[in-house]
């Protein structure tokens, strides 16, 4: 190691990393001196800690040898290397051997040491004690707990709290002293101080105190509420931290038991006006997030008050609360958007606030709050200001925009001329440009009056465009949707463009885009033309290129001169498949043996969707997406909260918990089922499925045995999936099978075929039990009362299998009924305009009800989305928790015949209930029927 080398990290200014061996080495001498030099051991510690702090590190041996060495230093008196010595120790006690030989040194310090010794060296023994040495500090540690001084004090909270997974049962026994920690105020002492200044206490002593304390006690409700209730009266805690803390145990107690709120709202109420603001804060954002799933259990005066101080904090001067508030009134938005209207002139002048993550945050919560009458001057007010942020806050504007264009598809000018105007003017990276072209894609899809008008901007956006991807994206879409247009040959030509300007990945994209105008209905002149080009780019120099255009014109012609069908479905395809099913069924064909490659992978077994029922699957995917993905954002700050809590929370407190299962999910079991359903021999005979119902329980998730069931629907046959799970521990269930008994068996139009039951299911198993039916060709409804039958056999713990000898017991399980209705025989759809749509259609039904149940207008929408299958359109899906009348307007089509039904459903909250009007509208006049008057 040279000299050089050796002074380079002597330098301050230096930001390079000392030479691991040299410390080591200049630590075991220095260390190791009869006369040890304070200041340059502490340098040296200094380094190692740096060292330590990068990353390095060191081989046990030496790491034990080092440990050894700085616990030498014990001898020297000075309190300022005795700090730095602490340090070390904590350090190094994880990568080094015997760390116990350090305990003496430093219980000594502990009882010996002077005030600015202690904390340190009571923080330290958390590295060197274990379970069996624990009980030899307990009497230090709670003498250091009930210590005056608050720093010691503190240290003994944190050094028992982590002790508490390492020694439970002794850190337990200090239960006494931390509640006395809680409630004795601890100021710094003011002796020895030499000058004018002395330090103010923050008290942070009860801060640590309880949480100490909500650690020995979290498994014991009662205690917790009385430790609540007791440290919340009389202004007891002084510390602020200590407050939210107290806050987020309010959180905790009724996450768990959301009845307990009721008890807690008045207190609530004190802390929404305490003279901290972090307690505020805390507070609203407990509030708010409990109202998002409990929202019969809280008082409208009470959330009132918490939107009132998030509104007073928006014009605080400081950052960091306004941040925050706008933060929490940006996930009410995503809910409850008309609760917070009240703050909208707030909002509007944080629009033009100095600090742009504010701004971006005032004016993304302004426009979901946003009605039809403002959007185009919030719009308007975003463009003077969008080019200055980064790309980060622009991505946050564009999927505000995004999801506006979805809610108010009628407003689609003004939200069309700033994406264009950003896409073409605004400064920004790939993942920016291409947020604003999925967000026009969405329009065009999505608000069929815009189409034209966005496709025409996107192809000047490609003649400057440098990103591939979205060039490969934008030239799919006008293949896809060009043709339609009432001018197809304007896009023709910008695509041709892109052939002679663009390098072979985008020449590629452009060939097969170009040879989709070739067969369009609306210019019929513009087959020649495409087959010209198509013919001059056969002759290009990329082989890729040359084989689509190629590919192109043989499918162009043989679909013109023989009508072949397969050549049409190749260049203009009507269906798209179920790509997760694909996936799976190509992944099983190609890992198979050899012999299953003598039979060609057969495509007709994958699920198909046309255009429209893509297209709902799409919609609604992004309308969970924008609703759901922030309600997380909410809940992963909330203490307490989590996902299973909150299903769990909403499966117990409500009626009806809405629909729940994401989209994506439902397709992957939907796959899952046509898989399992197709390996069954009886079943295969029915053939292809027609629809599958999402998963309905039929028992109470605490039960002995659990049954979800699904509905699968065939041309002439009818198959209830029941998927049970055993949660017994020590028992199984053997020739399980379930018996279904139509509600009126005389007039019953079913005929049972078969059932195949579960042979066996073991204690955490889920199985699938099976009954089929036969039917008619018609909509068939009927209702099935449903008993479980099964044999119990107890298993033995050691093979876990039954023991022999064991005949078992017989046992019945009555479960609930499961209903075949008309909604089980509809798909969702989408229509781009559902008002003429719904005028179109020739047989009409009404229906009138009268809903007793003490529900929410939400609730009833979400049930009626369910029961009938259908799409909701317009933004219909979300009833205002302020209004007290709805509109809901659902489209689907028929999964047997493929006919379009409308429903429009006009409810009214009034003192007896809720009156409901339902109107449907259906090309199948019996579909229409059983649908509208089977709703509820």
């Amino acid at each position: 190691m040279s000299t050089h080398t050796y002074k380079k990290f002597e330098s301050s200014e230096s930001g390079d990393l000392p030479d691991k061996m040299t410390i080591y080495q200049s630590c075991m001498s220095e260390f190791n001196e009869s006369q040890i030099n304070a200041k340059k051991c502490r340098l040296l510690i200094a380094r190692l800690l740096r060292l330590l702090a990068n990353g390095e590190t060191f081989p046990e041996t030496e790491a034990t040898a080092l440990f050894f060495s700085i616990s030498k230093l014990f001898q020297h008196p000075n309190d300022s290397l005795r700090q730095a010595v602490y340090l070390a120790i904590k350090e190094l006690s994880g990568i080094s051997e015997d760390v116990l030989m350090a305990t003496s040194s430093i219980m000594k310090d502990v009882q010996n040491g002077s005030d600015l010794v202690k904390p340190d060296a009571i923080r330290s023994l958390t590295a060197v004690l274990d379970e069996s040495t624990a009980f030899s500090a307990e009497r230090l540690l709670k003498s250091a707990l009930v210590n005056k001084h608050p720093s010691i004090s503190s240290a003994a909270l944190c050094t028992s709290y982590h002790l508490l997974p390492i020694a439970e049962t002794t850190v337990k026994r200090f239960a006494n002293e931390t509640q006395e920690a809680v409630v004795d105020l601890k100021p710094f002492p003011h002796k020895n101080i030499v000058g004018d200044y002395y330090p103010n206490s923050t008290f942070i002593t009860q801060y640590h105190a309880l949480g100490l304390l909500y650690q020995l006690k979290k498994n014991d409700k009662m205690a917790l509420l009385k430790m609540i209730r007791q440290f919340s009266d009389n202004n007891m805690l002084k510390n602020q931290l200590a407050k939210v803390e107290l806050v987020k145990l309010v959180n905790e107690v009724t996450t768990k038991d959301p009845q307990l709120f009721i008890d807690f709202q008045p207190l609530l109420n004190d802390w929404l006006s305490n003279k901290f603001e972090s307690v505020q804060l805390e507070t609203a954002k407990l509030i708010t997030n409990f109202a998002t799933r409990n929202s019969r259990l809280i008082s409208s005066e009470l959330f009132a008050a918490a939107i009132t101080t998030l509104q007073s904090l928006l014009t605080v001067p400081r950052t960091s609360p306004k941040f925050a508030a706008l933060r929490i009134l940006n996930r009410i938005s995503m809910v409850s958007p008309e609760k917070i209207v009240v703050c909208n002139p707030e909002l509007e002048s944080l629009i033009n606030d100095s600090n742009r993550n504010i701004s971006t945050y005032a004016i993304t919560t302004l426009l979901k709050t946003g009605t039809a009458k403002n959007i185009s001057s919030l719009i308007s007010t975003i463009t003077k200001f969008i080019h200055d942020v980064s790309d980060d806050f622009k991505i946050i504007i564009i999927d505000a925009i995004r999801s506006l264009s979805l809610n108010f598809p009628n407003e689609w000018k003004s939200i069309v001329n700033f994406l264009i105007d950003v896409l073409k003017n605004g400064e920004g990276g790939f993942k920016f440009k291409n947020n604003v072209v999925e967000a026009l894609i969405d329009i065009v899809s999505f608000v069929p009056q815009a189409k034209e008008t966005a496709l025409e901007n996107l192809c000047d956006f490609i003649e400057d465009c440098e990103f591939n991807e979205i060039l490969v994206r934008i030239l799919h879409l006008l293949g896809k949707e060009g043709p339609s247009t009432s001018t197809p040959s304007l896009y023709v030509r910008h695509i041709y463009n892109r052939v002679v300007l663009e390098n072979s990945i985008i020449r590629s994209a452009a060939v097969i885009s170009l040879s989709k105008f070739a067969l369009s209905k609306n210019d019929s002149t513009l087959t020649e033309s495409i087959i010209s080009l198509l013919k001059r780019i056969a002759n290009d120099q990329d082989d890729e290129v040359r084989d689509r255009a190629t590919i192109s014109l043989k499918f162009i012609d043989s679909a013109r001169k023989s009508n072949n069908q397969e050549a049409q479905v190749f260049i203009e395809s009507k269906y798209s498949y179920d790509l997760s099913a694909l996936e799976s069924k190509l992944a099983t064909y190609i890992s198979s043996d050899k012999d299953s490659f003598s039979t060609p992978f057969d495509v007709k077994a994958i699920r198909r969707f046309t255009e429209d029922e893509a297209k709902a699957m799409e919609l609604r995917r992004k309308q969970d997406q924008f609703l759901k993905g922030n309600l997380e954002n909410g809940r992963e700050s909330t203490p307490g909260f989590t996902e299973e809590s909150a299903i769990a929370d909403s499966n117990e407190n409500s009626n009806f918990s809405g629909p729940s299962l994401d989209d994506h999910e439902q397709d992957l079991l939907s796959t899952k089922y046509v898989d399992e359903l197709m390996s069954i021999d009886q079943i295969k005979k029915f053939g292809s499925l027609v629809n599958s119902s999402k998963a309905v329980a039929l028992t109470d998730p605490e039960a002995e045995f659990i049954v979800r069931g699904v509905k699968h629907l065939f041309k002439e046959n009818v198959v209830f999936q029941f998927n049970i799970t055993n949660t017994l521990t020590d028992t199984a269930l053997d020739n399980v099978t379930l018996t279904c008994t139509p509600e009126n068996p005389d007039e019953s139009q079913l005929e049972e075929l078969f059932t195949i039951p579960i042979v066996r299911l073991l204690p955490s198993e889920e199985g699938a039990c099976y009954v089929a039916f036969s039917k008619s060709e018609e909509i068939v409804m009927e209702n099935f009362l449903n008993t479980l039958t099964f044999t119990t056999r107890e298993l033995n713990q050691e093979t876990n299998e039954p023991f022999e000898g064991d005949e078992g017991f017989q046992d019945e399980y009555d479960i609930d009924s499961i209903f075949l209705n008309a909604g089980d025989y509809i798909k969702s759809s989408f229509v781009g305009d559902f008002s003429s749509t719904f005028d179109e259609l020739p047989n009409e039904e009404v229906a009138v009800y009268n809903v007793k149940e003490n529900i929410s207008l939400q609730e009833i929408v979400d049930r009626l989305i369910v029961n009938t299958s259908c799409l909701p359109l317009e933004s219909t899906q979300y009833a205002s928790s302020d209004s007290n009348s709805h509109t809901l307007k659902l489209f689907g089509k028929s999964a047997l015949k493929g006919s379009k039904i409308a429903v429009i459903v006009q409810l009214i909250k009034t003192s007896k209930g809720i009156a409901m009007k339902a109107q449907g509208r259906a090309e199948d006049v019996t579909l229409c029927a059983d649908l509208v008057n089977g709703l509820m």
